[in-house]
């Protein structure tokens, strides 16, 4: 088709793109966190008072406060705020497991980190080779593709359901008729792409992804296993698939302590306590912008536009399609794994700093997190004004 080979010429200035966009932004997020030694949790986690760790604590509870307004019903009980290692704020709730919808992507991609140290895979790898379906209507399609939301792929079922509008097919493994477009060629968050693409690692690893993401991070992170599991779709040629995106009950469930445990190992850039779990290589290219601002957008209706600002399946504070950071307010270099019900996980290195806030209660706007954020950056001694000036 020649909508193939348009996609592959496309493919190829996307990727030229991206390696041109990569440096503006480790250039604008470069700064170091101010130096206090970081503090790994063991079993349990050390707590410590927001002005031991550098931080006001008026301020940073003006910020909490401002949240707990702001967010919706579920407030601020599984808010958990990490710095230096040290948890310095926490709601009553952060023990609470439940599902996180699109923050399950960030541990999908995670599992392609793994598999790419292991030397299993690149990212250039064909999706065809390990699930042959894929290979009469999407011969070029890669796992960089997937990662990044530029596959094209879409399934049988994926026509809208109400409003939901960006891949909601029941049966994400049976490619549809006709791609979105040619892989590479422009940008589309699609959640059975991504249902697809666990299905894909899970052919490489051999093995279901629940159980190598347990054995290699989960476990060494000291995650409690009475706090998370990872919803899955069943057996599909002969071993488990978890969900990859994080719909329609097939996504990680987990509490806000967790998940900041998740955060943790990667504002250390992949290391815990000296033990390198997960290439800082990975970590840094996932954690940057790897969608270019300038790609066309491929499903304006899904009203999820993550261009300028999507790494690897991490939300980035890179300049978006009309030229402003995500979150303006946040240092250059934050990043988050972000979820439908207001689930976030904000990595913030310049701060040393991990905030997740996990909940049940629909979709807060960016700009109710940036202006969170704001706060916080009053509280770390920055404020405002001074993070935008650094995010130049």
């Amino acid at each position: 088709m020649q909508i193939l080979s348009v996609g592959v010429a496309l493919a190829a200035s996307f990727q030229t793109a991206c390696a041109a966009e990569a440096p503006r932004v480790a250039r604008e997020g470069g700064a170091e966190p101010a130096g206090r030694a970081m503090v790994f949790p063991g079993k349990d986690w050390e707590e410590a008072t927001p002005q031991s760790q550098g931080v006001d604590p008026a301020k940073l509870e003006e910020a909490v406060a401002l949240l707990g307004r702001t967010i919706g019903k579920d407030g601020v009980r599984e808010l958990v705020i990490v710095r230096n290692g040290l948890i310095i704020w926490k709601g009553d709730n952060i023990d609470k497991v439940h599902g996180v919808w699109s923050f399950t992507k960030c541990f999908t991609s995670t599992v392609l980190g793994l598999l790419i140290d292991d030397g299993k895979c690149t990212l250039d790898t064909p999706a065809k080779d390990h699930v042959p379906e894929l290979v009469e209507g999407y011969p070029h399609l890669t796992l960089r593709h997937f990662t990044t939301m530029t596959s094209g792929y879409r399934a049988a079922g994926d026509e809208p359901q109400g409003t939901y509008r960006h891949g909601p097919s029941r049966t994400p493994f049976t490619p549809g008729p006709e791609p979105l477009f040619a892989p590479g060629s422009r940008y589309a968050y699609w959640d059975s792409a991504m249902n697809q693409f666990g299905r894909v690692l899970t052919r490489i690893a051999r093995e279901p992804m629940e159980e190598l993401f347990k054995r290699r991070i989960a476990d060494p992170i000291g995650m409690d296993p009475a706090q998370w599991r990872w919803g899955n779709w069943g057996e599909v040629d002969g071993l488990r698939v978890n969900g990859g995106s994080g719909n329609h009950g097939r996504q990680m469930e987990i509490s806000a302590r967790q998940a900041a445990r998740f955060g943790l190992l990667f504002l250390n850039k992949g290391n815990w306590n000296g033990r390198q779990l997960l290439s800082r290589e990975w970590v840094e290219q996932a954690t940057r912008v790897q969608v270019p601002a300038s790609l066309p957008w491929g499903h304006p209706e899904s009203e999820i536009d993550g261009r300028g600002c999507y790494g690897f399946n991490w939300w980035v504070n890179g300049r978006t399609a009309d030229g402003t950071l995500l979150w303006p307010a946040a240092p250059a270099g934050t990043f988050a794994g972000s979820g439908h019900n207001n689930n976030k996980c904000f990595v913030i290195p310049e701060w040393n700093m991990v905030i997740v806030r996990l909940g049940l209660d629909g979709k807060a706007p960016e700009t109710v997190w940036n202006a969170f954020l704001a706060k916080v950056a009053d509280a770390v001694g920055g404020g405002p004004a001074a993070t935008r000036e650094s995010s130049r």
